[in-house]
């Protein structure tokens, strides 16, 4: 994760977690993650990345599952409550529904290393961890699927299967972190404009006076 995704977006990945060590580690972990995958990536690699010791690691963390699992939750729930704000922001349903995907995708688009880890390496979680991160991404999914219900009830929007349509616009906007190039031609503010206008769009929502 460079130096750009640290900052990017007004957020500061990992800040929540104490000490520095094991906040470096954490960082360390989602290059390698993102860069070799899961199951290619040793405690070892981590370790080095850090410029720790092997043994090191595992004062902060008993196992390479248990940091992906610290990495997928602080990033599910900071998904989680950029939605919930934008949901419980003023004005219509499409004012709520624009500025969910807005800053839903400017986070993936701002920190997608950070958003490749936690959106795609779900399966190889323990069990027990994966059923919680799967509940996480109901009550996303709940989130954006109330403020479509809200839309349609209102008729704001012209969405004839909402759960349908909820799974498209998440996928849509997570899908970001597989793509987007911070050398490429726009920025993630101009990338999350265009979804939120995209979004607006596909749901029938009549365009902004």
């Amino acid at each position: 994760m460079g130096s750009a995704e640290e900052t990017a977006g007004g957020y500061r990945p990992w800040s929540e977690v104490t000490p520095d060590a094991a906040r470096r580690l954490l960082v360390a972990a989602v290059e390698a993650f993102a860069e070799r995958g899961y199951h290619a990536t040793t405690t070892r690699d981590i370790a080095g990345r850090a410029g720790m010791s092997p043994a090191a690691l595992y004062i902060h963390y008993k196992t390479k599952e248990e940091l992906l699992h610290r990495i997928s939750r602080i990033g599910h729930d900071k998904a989680l409550d950029i939605l919930e704000t934008a949901a419980a922001g003023p004005g219509s349903a499409a004012d709520r529904l624009g500025a969910a995907v807005r800053s839903f995708v400017l986070w993936h688009a701002a920190h997608h290393t950070t958003a490749r880890v936690v959106q795609y390496e779900l399966d190889a979680l323990a069990p027990e961890h994966r059923d919680e991160i799967v509940q996480l991404r109901r009550q996303s999914d709940a989130v954006v699927r109330r403020i479509l219900g809200d839309g349609v009830a209102a008729g704001e929007f012209h969405v004839p299967d909402v759960p349908g349509t909820t799974l498209a616009v998440l996928s849509l906007c997570i899908d970001v972190a597989r793509w987007f190039n911070a050398a490429g031609r726009r920025t993630p503010e101009e990338v999350g404009d265009l979804y939120a206008d995209l979004v607006l769009r596909m749901v029938g929502a009549a365009p902004a006076a």
